[in-house]
This record gives structure tokens, sequence and C-alpha cells, in this order.
């Protein structure tokens, strides 16, 4: 799949991208939008819809016009550097030095970047070192050196700022308190280092470093005082090493800002840098993105594009300032199909410090894949040998779009997978997942792509506030959650599966985890999006032989409403109109067939309309494995006992589970049978037949077009893909 795929419209020449760098992938000049108050873009999808992937295609489209860097902060390898000077370093710290040193490197149009003013302050916070030495200190502000000096070249001095940030100069000051008897820490040293930095600066070096550290809080406007609170504060931890480096991002980008500020600046560069932080929901990317928001609602202004990712639709929680999310107001959002560039500007005041961050966001919705998109992935990958005249690429066609949704990465795998496959006769879309992969640059064995999917989109995208200890069991929760309709149902399993274990996950709890990760919701379904459901059930029935972890799981949930209903009645089902309807559900899915025929053969006569949602709401389940009979039985081809009534109840059920399962095309013969048993039921002689007719009308159009019969947030997603 080539990186930019599903993407075209966002990183064309005159595209989203181009006019927020100001610069397109060619070259040419752009329109810049926003400027000067620039939003900071989101990119917004669950696990698997590209995120990652545009910032990869970003990146490269654009990285050779305009300087742009692209950031992994889910990686520990930032944490890893700072771990041998914990008092001195961070893992933002680490980042901000690796972001600047490409950039000090940059060979495009304008030359190399300088970055002085992120220099003084990383040369204050190195005065936390372990040893606290003078010599200590040294060679900790000699990891910097080649930050504050452009490279000096024949005929030229070596900038603006003079020669005083020069390490080699500090590391001389510095070493004339080596023979002194010194506490670490102590208030020589650090006297001694602002001298250092101070002494020999140019005066507009010196006026700028006043000007940034001056502004630092509690510093008064006495740059010395604000660096030395600077290094006491990173020393401190907690939320006053979130302040320090917040402010060192806030010097870095000022830095940037001055490369393109002045005559020289206008004359000599282009367009507008960039950050793109992938994995930004990470605690690093949060804290990079809080630091740039914050900044950018008190006023201060710079040009740096930041785009990130978001795994929460709403961008994540820490956007809305604690409020719950039916109170917080969505931050702009921007959906390539809708064309054109997003109109976008600050809802609040400037400086108006307690509005939300969401007011500096822009939300880029992750576009799905469109039907040809998909249909051509899928069509490109297959092996030309179908003597069916094509029929098995469109049954796989419809399999993966099913089962992905669009989501373009589901779509890679599973094409990738079902190249040489055969949909079985008569085949449910999960087969495809027993489909063997291999992937790219892997000499290992084939691998069912449903276990690569179940690694790639759940295990290595785990829930970033999911605790250690829950992290062995995530996968297998979730499997067993599969069968769950509501949070009551889920409980009755995580209290089962979760036996013998101190600690334990919460359904609500896992609601919320989900919700973090960006897996959508549904009212009727605890694992709200139809295709990770359908990975974890074909998991599911795989754990044991012959499906018995299912078969335990949905007696287990039979039994559980059996007992409501005996103790309370009716009660309310949750997800369902009825406990009732609920524990038949689970116990038509778990072999209570011929159960669930007599109940709803009983339970008809006089309550047609309420009868017909119970039914509904009944046969909207799964299917276990192995041979599928309900078409046949839908069909009236399996002998039946009974009066008829109970016979034609038999069928419909069957012929309804057919549809709502939606692994499976349903089309004109299904929604044929559906007409001809409600028709049938229609002119039997019980109280309110004849308000089966109008259902038989609309139950068979809607079969037809492949609709659900019963709508809910996640088949209403699946119908949109269709």
């Amino acid at each position: 799949m080539s990186e930019g795929l599903g993407f075209e419209e966002l990183l064309k020449e005159d595209g989203f991208f181009a006019h927020l760098f100001g610069r397109s992938p060619s070259g040419a000049d752009r329109k810049a939008l926003y400027g000067p108050d620039l939003p900071v873009v989101l990119l917004t999808g669950g696990p698997g819809m590209g995120k990652g992937r545009l910032l990869r295609a970003v990146r490269d489209g654009f990285a050779t016009k305009v300087p742009v860097i692209h950031l992994d902060c889910g990686s520990p390898v930032y944490a890893d550097r700072a771990a041998p000077e914990p008092g001195a370093r961070s893992d933002m710290t680490e980042a901000l030095v690796e972001v600047a040193q490409r950039l000090c490197t940059w060979q495009g149009t304008g030359g190399s970047f300088t970055f002085p003013r992120l220099f003084t302050g990383l040369a204050m916070i190195a005065t936390g070192v372990s040893e606290g030495t003078p010599a200590a200190v040294a060679t900790e502000v000699e990891r910097y050196e080649a930050l504050p000096q452009r490279p000096r070249l024949r005929g030229l001095g070596p900038g603006e700022f003079g020669r005083g940030l020069l390490p080699g100069t500090i590391r001389n000051l510095l070493m004339t308190l080596a023979g002194q008897t010194l506490d670490p820490y102590s208030a020589a040293m650090t006297n001694a280092l602002l001298d250092a930095l101070f002494e020999r600066l140019a005066p507009r070096g010196r006026a700028e470093l006043e000007r940034i550290y001056g502004a630092y809080p509690s510093a008064g406007g006495q740059p010395k005082f604000g660096l030395r609170d600077l290094a006491g504060d990173f020393r401190a931890g907690g939320d006053d090493r979130e302040l320090a480096e917040s402010f060192l991002f806030r010097a870095l980008r000022e830095d940037l800002e001055a490369a393109y500020a002045g005559a020289a600046g206008w004359l000599r560069r282009v367009g507008r840098p960039g950050l793109l932080l992938d994995r930004a929901e990470s605690p690093l990317g949060e804290r990079l993105l809080r630091g740039v928001l914050t900044d950018r609602r008190g006023g201060q202004r710079d040009r740096v594009v930041i785009a990130g990712t978001a795994r929460r639709a709403d961008g994540g929680a820490f956007l809305h300032g604690g409020l719950p999310p039916e109170e917080a107001v969505a931050p702009a959002e921007f959906r390539p199909a809708d064309g054109g560039a997003p109109q976008w500007s600050r809802r609040t005041v400037t400086g108006a410090d307690q509005a939300p961050l969401a007011d500096g966001v822009l939300l880029l919705r992750m576009p799905v894949l469109t039907g040809d998109q998909l249909r051509a992935e899928t069509a490109r990958r297959q092996q030309r040998t179908e003597p069916e005249g094509g029929a098995n690429r469109r049954r796989i066609d419809s399999a993966v779009a099913r089962l992905s949704g669009g989501r373009p990465h589901m779509v890679l795998r599973l094409a990738a997978a079902a190249a040489a496959f055969r949909m079985p006769a008569d085949a449910n879309d999960r087969d495809v997942l027993d489909a063997s992969l291999r992937l790219p640059g892997d000499s290992g064995p084939e691998q069912p792509v449903a276990d690569v999917l179940l690694r790639e989109l759940v295990l290595e995208q785990l829930p970033v506030q999911l605790p250690d200890r829950h992290h062995d069991q995530w996968l297998g929760l979730l499997t067993h959650l599969s069968v769950a309709h509501d949070e009551e149902c889920a409980d009755v399993l995580l209290r089962h599966h979760q036996a013998g274990r101190v600690h334990h996950l919460t359904a609500h709890q896992v609601t919320q985890l989900l919700t973090d990760t960006g897996w959508p919701s549904c009212e009727r379904h605890f694992i709200g999006d139809f295709g990770l459901r359908q990975l974890l059930v074909h998991r599911l029935y795989g754990l044991r032989p012959g499906g018995a972890a299912w078969y335990a799981d949905h007696h287990l949930l039979r039994d559980h409403y059996a007992g409501r209903a005996a103790d309370e009645g009716a009660p309310d089902g949750g997800a369902f109109r009825s406990v009732m309807a609920h524990r038949m559900n689970h116990h038509l899915v778990s072999g209570g067939v011929d159960d669930v025929v007599g109940h709803l053969a009983a339970t008809l006569p006089g309550r047609p309309r309420e009868w017909c949602a119970e039914l509904l709401e009944v046969a909207q389940a799964p299917y276990p494995g192995g041979a599928d009979g309900r078409r046949e039985r839908a069909e009236g081809l399996v002998a039946a006992d009974g009066p008829a009534l109970r016979r034609t109840v038999d069928q419909l059920l069957n012929a309804v589970w057919l549809c709502e399962e939606r692994t499976r095309p349903t089309g004109k013969e299904t929604a044929d049978t559906l007409a001809t048993l409600l028709g049938r039921l229609s002119i039997m002689d019980f109280d309110g037949a004849g308000l089966l007719s109008r259902t038989a009308t609309e139950w068979s159009d809607l079969a037809k077009n492949e609709q659900p019969l019963l709508r809910c947030t996640c088949t209403q997603r699946l119908g949109r893909r269709r």
C-alpha cells in the first residue's frame, strides 16, 4: 500500500498540508493558512486509521522543501537517553535536543538553524547532573555544543549572539572553580555558569536572553533569576519540571521564529517549519502539546506547524480542562471528504488563561478508504486465476469491506492475506481471518491474519492509561467481552475471568480505556467497532476445542439473566427491551434455538409490534463456527415439528438471524424469504396478525439493500461503507 493511499487530497500540490506549510511538495509557493495564530492540528482516529502513515507521508513529501521533523513520542529512546542523568535530562529535553540537532544540519533553502536560546536553558539545567561538580556540569553542557552557533564559514563571524555561548568558553570559566571546595549545585557554580552565558554576548544576544528568560514565571523580568528558577524547577520534578520543560520548548520555537524574522530571514527562508508528533497521546506527546497550546492561548505566536496524532475522537481529555464529555465544547474539525480548506479561528480572547486548550486545536478526522479504493487494493493483490468469473474476488471484496469498515490498516492486511485465499461456499466473512499472511521482511512462518491484526491493533496499541499489571490480560479480557452488550453483562464476564486476581478492571474502566484508545462505541455492543468485535469473536471461538470458551461465556450470561428475570420479574434489560430478550439472545447463540423458537411462538399473539422488536434484538447475534444450517432452515428445507405458527417462527428467526449477523451477503433471496414468512404469519388466525404485512415490506426492502433490520451505531457505520 502506498504511504499516500487514501490521503491524496491532503498531500497534493494544492492540498491542505501545502497551504499549512505555505509550500507545495514540488517547492511552489502556496497561500499559508491561519497565520499568525496557528492551530495545533491533531489527526484523530483509532488503531489502524493511518495516523502515523499520514505523518510519514507528510514528512516524505515536504521535508526537502521546508524543514519538517518527525518525532515518535511513543519511543522509549528519549527516556533511555535521559536515564543516566535524571537530574539534568528528561525524555522531553532529549526529544527537544534531537529536534534541534536535526535542524542544525538542515540543507534546504536558507540553510541550517541555530538554537542559542534553547542552548542557554539546557546549559542551566545541566547543573543538576548527579556529581554536581564544575567538570561534570561542563561535560554535560558540551553535549549541546552543536546547538548555539552556526558552523563558522570563511569571512563570517560566529553569529549575532557573540562568542559567549560557545561551550569551550563555558568549560574554561567553570573549570576555574574546579580547585575550590564546593558543594554540589552551589551558588558559586551557578553564578559562574550565568556569567559564562552572559559575559561575552553581543548586545542583541543579551537582549534576547533577557526578554525570554526574564519572562519565566517568578523571574520578575530578571533573566538570571529566570534561569536559576528554570534549573530549580527542573530539579524539583512533577509540575515544576513540566513548567521548565514547556519553557524550553518555547525557547526552541523562539529560535526557529528568529531564523525567519527580519530582512535576512525573509530573503533566505520559505514556508513554515514543521514538527510532526507521532503517538502524541503518549505522556511525552501530551506534554509537548500542552506546552505549545498553553503558550499560544496566552498570546505567544510562532510559525511552527505542529501536527500530531490523537486516538480519542475529542482530541484528548487534557484539552477540555476536566469537563465531562457532555459538557466539553468540541474543537473545530475538518473532514477531508468535505473538500476545501477548513476554517479555523480561536474561539476565546487571546490571553484567557482559563479557556480550554481545545480552542487552539483543529481536528483532522482521518479518512476511511472509499469503496473504490478498497476494491482497487484487493483487486491489485488477487491472483488472476478465477474460473468463476471473479465471484471469489467479489466475495473477498465484500468480506474485507465489512470486516475493515474502511480502516486502512485492516484493508492492507486483509487484502494481502486474501490474495490467494478461496472463500468457502456460503462463507462467513470471518472465514477470511484464517487466511495466512507473511509480513514484508519477515522470514518466519506465515501467520493467520487474525493473529497479526490483533497483535498490531490491540497488543501493540495498548491504552496509555492501562496499568502495567493488566497488560498481560488485556487481549484476553477483550476477547471474552466480545459477547457483551452493555456494562452489566460486561461486568458479569469481567468478574468471572478476573477471579483470583487482586486487581480487577470494571466494565466502566474498560469502556474508558477503549474510548481513550480511539475505538468507537455502540449502544448495543460493548465492543463498539464491528471489525474489532469480529476479530475477537473469531479468537474466542478458537480458544478451546469445539468453541467451548464461546459457549461457556454465553451460558454464563444466559444464566445471569435467567436469575435476574426470576428475582425481579421483567426489569430493564440494559441494551435490550427486557431481561428476557437479553437472556434469549445468549440462549440462541449458545445452542438453545428450539427453546427460543418456543418462547417466540408463545409470545407473538396479541403483540405483533412488540414481538417484532424483540425478535430483532434476540437475533442480533454472531453465529458460532462450523457448518451454518440457518439458510436451509429459513427456507424450510429442514423438517420441523409442531404447528404452523411454530414452524413459521422457526424459519423467520433463522432468516432474521442471517440478516442481523452482518457477516455474509443476504440480498434478494433472503429478502424474499422474509417477505414470504411474514406474509404467511400475517394471514394466520391470531390477534394482530394483519399488522405483520407492513413489516414484511419494510424488512424485505432493507434486506434487499444489505441494510440492518435493527439499526445501531456500529451497523450504521458498516452500512455507510457499503
